[in-house]
């Protein structure tokens, strides 16, 4: 389809208003009732020689010692470690407390290499300060779990339970 001059200046006062292609498609059928396919409208502009505006900064792939920004990994970690807590039924009770202190836990765990649990993102063993051992998943949802526990019904003290999570979030920061 041929424009005329009228048309192209149109278009280019669109582009560089900063509009995308697909406000232009659609202010080219609404204004000027051309109707275009999106495909279309792009050879249109890069025929034009026309340059779309970025939404939003590109980052530069270039260089990834940069790597992610530095505010996603603690809202991360809080919110694992708060799923966490409520799941093994330790939230409210230790807001209070440093979060940056390790309570004095004699809780040992380890992670697996290889998970051949399907539901599992991540597996391990975990000894409690008592000596019960079970093992331990992170489900595809990010919920931590334990399974196989060398005494029935055993739920651990709060203390072995924060100790645990903090243990399992400091490991699984090291994957």
């Amino acid at each position: 389809m041929t424009l005329t001059p009228e048309q192209k200046k149109s278009v280019s006062d669109w582009v560089a208003a900063g509009d995308n292609l697909y406000a232009i498609q659609k202010k080219l059928a609404e204004q000027l009732g051309i109707s275009m396919t999106y495909m279309d409208v792009r050879f249109l502009v890069d025929d034009l020689d026309l340059k779309l505006r970025d939404a939003a900064p590109a980052a530069d792939a270039s260089d990834v010692s940069k790597g992610a920004p530095a505010a996603a990994a603690p809202a991360e970690k809080k919110g694992f470690l708060d799923k966490a807590k409520e799941k093994l039924g330790l939230s409210g009770a230790d807001d209070d407390e440093d979060e940056d202190e390790a309570p004095p836990s004699g809780v040992r765990i380890t992670v697996d290499k290889v998970s051949l649990n399907p539901s599992a993102l991540a597996s391990g063993t975990v000894t409690f300060s008592d000596g019960v051992t079970g093992k331990w998943i992170v489900d595809q949802q990010g919920r931590p779990g334990l399974m196989d526990v060398s005494k029935p019904g055993y739920r651990p003290s709060p203390a072995d339970a924060q100790g645990f999570m903090q243990e399992l979030a400091t490991a699984l920061q090291h994957l």
